[in-house]
């Protein structure tokens, strides 16, 4: 029965959330724990794994939660059930989309989701940003969390290459943790 659940569940968040995996943090974050399967900070070490792994984040996570929760199958099951929505859309935009791509419906809806997407994306950031900065453990801990934050952005900012970043971020956080701050 669980494997119908993972597979449902994740189903629905393929299906429902459009503009890619951050928009779908908001969703995989309500259902994760309506069903009780991890805790926020259990999930948000997670996305931060996920984000330094190869794949698509969507991907990543999902696979991640079915493995927690029901082994090998359990993230086979959930890992479908993500994928799945995206995979039959895509289908049949690809093969309906010289007909529809001049259409004002299609361009309608496109121009509807674009902000919603945007929204969503910054709800999960704020989210997450809670998870990382307002379980306080002290003023160190803080102030190094927020140091690297402010060091990502400048970096970004600045051009630096994602994987720079990631890899910075990591080597920062592996000295602070081997100093006792985390």
């Amino acid at each position: 029965m669980i494997y119908l659940t993972l597979f449902l569940t994740f189903l629905k968040i393929g299906a429902f959330t459009f503009g890619g995996g951050y928009a779908m943090l908001p969703l995989i974050q309500s259902e994760v724990a309506a069903h009780g399967w991890m805790s926020e900070a259990e999930l948000v070490n997670f996305v931060a794994v996920s984000e330094s792994t190869p794949g698509p984040f969507a991907v990543n996570i999902s696979t991640y939660v079915g493995a927690e929760i029901a082994g090998i199958p359990g993230a086979v099951c959930a890992t479908v059930g993500v994928v799945l929505p995206s995979f039959i859309i895509i289908l049949i935009v690809a093969r309906c989309f010289d007909r529809f791509k001049n259409s004002r419906t299609v361009s309608g809806c496109m121009s509807g989701l674009r902000p919603a997407v945007v929204a969503l994306i910054g709800a999960a950031a704020v989210s997450v940003g809670q998870t990382v900065f307002l379980p306080w453990s002290g003023l160190a801990p803080f102030a190094v969390s927020a140091g690297i934050f402010g060091l990502s952005l400048i970096l970004i900012f600045e051009k630096i290459h994602p994987i720079a970043v990631i890899l910075a971020s990591a080597v920062l956080g592996i000295a602070f943790g081997f100093a006792g701050i985390y």
